[in-house]
């Protein structure tokens, strides 16, 4: 008696790889809106961050020298972040973050801190950050407070 084999095909059909494919883009389309956002939101916390810095190093300025100042590198607040460029301004690929400070004949004293997004980059329809002096938040979108 001959033993017979049945001969079988490994591998996978033109349907279930065209499924495969399917629930690959739907989960895609689902999860890449998701990442652009929390990449967003952590760039806008990079910046929110360096602003509190800033304005804990005015506090501290204040102090010594009886008014605010502008300059953020050496000389001023001596201001250093991985990732950002401080001189006058802190820039980084995202964010330019400058302070405004009152006249020397104005008192009380005052500053406000604005980080403007870098156009061209991702957070370019992210709204412009202030902080003043009094501890004031603000993220302006298309003139419309969104919140800090």
């Amino acid at each position: 008696m001959r033993a017979t084999r049945a001969c079988t095909a490994i591998g996978f059909t033109l349907i279930e790889l065209m499924i495969v494919v399917a629930v690959i883009t739907i989960l895609g389309s689902i999860a890449y809106p998701s990442y652009m956002s929390y990449a967003t939101r952590s760039k806008r916390s990079d910046a929110q961050q360096l602003m509190q810095e800033i304005s804990l190093r005015e506090g501290q300025y204040i102090l010594d020298a009886r008014a605010y100042t502008a300059s953020l590198g050496s000389g001023g607040l001596n201001i250093a972040r991985s990732g950002w460029t401080c001189t006058t301004n802190c820039t980084s690929p995202n964010y330019t973050i400058s302070v405004a400070v009152n006249p020397d004949t104005t008192t009380p004293p005052f500053y406000t801190i604005t980080g403007a997004p870098v156009s061209g980059s991702g957070q370019a329809n992210d709204g412009t950050l202030t902080l003043t002096h009094t501890g004031v938040r603000q993220r302006l979108v298309n003139s419309v407070d969104k919140g800090w």
